[in-house]
């Protein structure tokens, strides 16, 4: 009956609108154990948080309501405090009545967690393809929510092939990505990768001719080259230049594609400071059709050098 869906997700469905929009709808959630949505407006000096919802009842999750640990952890003040501003999930645990007669829904995260842990992530094996909202970006990769608020780490060699400095160069917060689960851990942390569904070497190579002058991205530079990205997955090499740096934007005439190689000959037209927007993720596996993989080799076949993940 529930999704276990990243939250922020839900909030705009038309189920989840019905079931908070009046005390009745509440009462049925409390029922039937649904998971809902709902945005946090405060925190107060408790910490319990106090969700806004449309039926004229004040939503609160208690602070010890506030996130599921599976290790019994308590969660720290601040992480608390981040919530306020942003939708989370919760069931309704009950209705409480104040002395003045003001009516407060009981709701917990947790519960919601929980059951998104237990029916859903637990069930989660390398290789499987699943759906996540980026929650954060730190130099060494991304956060992302897995389903319920759940967070996995998305480190930046698992980004794409095509190396970059910082996620911030290809990912934003708020943005839904697809992912392959890379692994789980003995405390049953779950790791994931989005670059085995950016397409291999081949897929991307064909996307461009010999000839053509594209637009590309200066990744690094190096004595030997400068190393200019054309796709996520992909990058070529042209000769060093002493007056391009990283991140700047360049025009590149390919002169030769070499696919027993992986190489991508390039010559640098122009390079200046216009600034890329970051272009939503293009994937060449789509999750509609297959949600799982258990092998995927991203150099061609003819070439001397293998770079494959096995799941």
């Amino acid at each position: 009956m529930n999704e276990y869906k990243p939250e922020g997700l839900l909030i705009k469905a038309t189920r989840n609108y019905e079931y908070i929009s009046s005390r009745s709808g509440l009462e049925r959630a409390l029922e039937r154990q649904i998971i809902l949505e709902a945005p946090v407006v405060l925190c107060d000096h408790n910490f319990n948080l106090h969700v806004e919802l449309c039926a004229g009842i004040k939503g609160i999750i208690p602070r010890d309501e506030v996130e599921y640990s599976p290790d019994g952890n308590h969660i720290k003040d601040i992480a608390i405090l981040t919530r306020v501003g942003k939708t989370v999930c919760f069931k309704v645990c009950g209705f409480k009545t104040s002395p003045n007669g003001e009516t407060s829904a009981i709701l917990s995260r947790r519960a919601a967690q929980r059951e998104c842990v237990d029916n859903y992530l637990r069930a989660l094996c390398p290789g499987d393809i699943i759906p996540a909202r980026v929650t954060h970006l730190e130099g060494f990769g991304a956060f992302v929510d897995i389903g319920c608020g759940r967070i996995s780490l998305l480190s930046i060699d698992c980004i794409s092939v095509s190396r970059i400095s910082h996620p911030s160069a290809r990912l934003s917060v708020g943005e839904l990505i697809n992912c392959v689960v890379k692994g789980i851990d003995e405390r049953g942390r779950i790791y994931v990768s989005t670059r085995e569904l950016l397409g291999t070497w081949e897929e991307n190579a064909k996307m461009f001719s010999e000839g053509q002058t594209v637009r590309g991205i200066v990744r690094s530079v190096e004595s030997y080259g400068v190393f200019i990205e054309l796709t996520p997955n992909l990058a070529g090499l042209a000769e060093y230049r002493d007056d391009v740096r990283p991140g700047q934007t360049a025009a590149v005439y390919i002169k030769s594609i070499i696919p027993d190689k992986m190489k991508i000959k390039l010559i640098i037209i122009d390079a200046d400071d216009s600034t890329v927007d970051t272009a939503p993720l293009s994937y060449f596996i789509d999750p509609d059709e297959v949600s799982h993989i258990n092998y995927w080799q991203y150099s061609p076949l003819k070439s001397s050098k293998t770079i494959e993940s096995i799941f």
